[in-house]
C-alpha cells in the first residue's frame, strides 16, 4: 500500500497560481511520480457594492468591487523524494497550499 497526496492551491492571483501548478507538475515529471491535475475548482467571487459619495448625499452612484479566488486540485502518488522537493518549493505569498496525505487502498 502506497501513499497518495492531494494538494489544494488557492490564490487571488491567477498567474502565480498557474506558476506554482507548473512547478509541481515539473517536479512530478522529474521524479517519475504519477500525477493527476491541476483540476480547476469553481472560482469564488466576493462582491461588494459601495456608495461613491462618502457623505451619502448627491447622486446615487455606486462602485462595484469584486475579488476572485481561484482554486486548483492536484492528486499525486507520494514518495519521500517527491514530497521533500515539494516542501522546498518557493511559493509566492498570495498562494496558499494545503497538502493532505492518505493511504492509497487501490494498490
Amino acid at each position: 500500500m502506497g501513499q497518495s497526496a492531494r494538494i489544494k492551491l488557492t490564490s487571488s492571483n491567477l498567474l502565480h497560481l498557474q506558476g506554482v501548478c507548473t512547478e509541481i507538475h515539473n517536479i512530478t515529471e522529474r521524479s517519475g511520480v504519477k500525477s493527476r491535475g491541476p483540476h480547476p475548482l469553481p472560482t469564488k467571487k466576493l462582491k461588494i457594492t459601495t456608495r461613491k459619495a462618502p457623505s451619502g448625499n448627491g447622486t446615487a452612484s455606486f462602485d462595484h468591487w469584486q475579488l476572485r479566488i481561484h482554486r486548483r486540485l492536484i492528486d499525486l502518488d507520494a514518495d519521500d523524494r517527491t514530497m521533500k522537493s515539494l516542501m522546498r518549493l518557493k511559493v509566492p505569498e498570495d498562494v496558499f497550499i494545503e497538502v493532505n496525505l492518505s493511504r492509497d487502498i487501490r494498490k
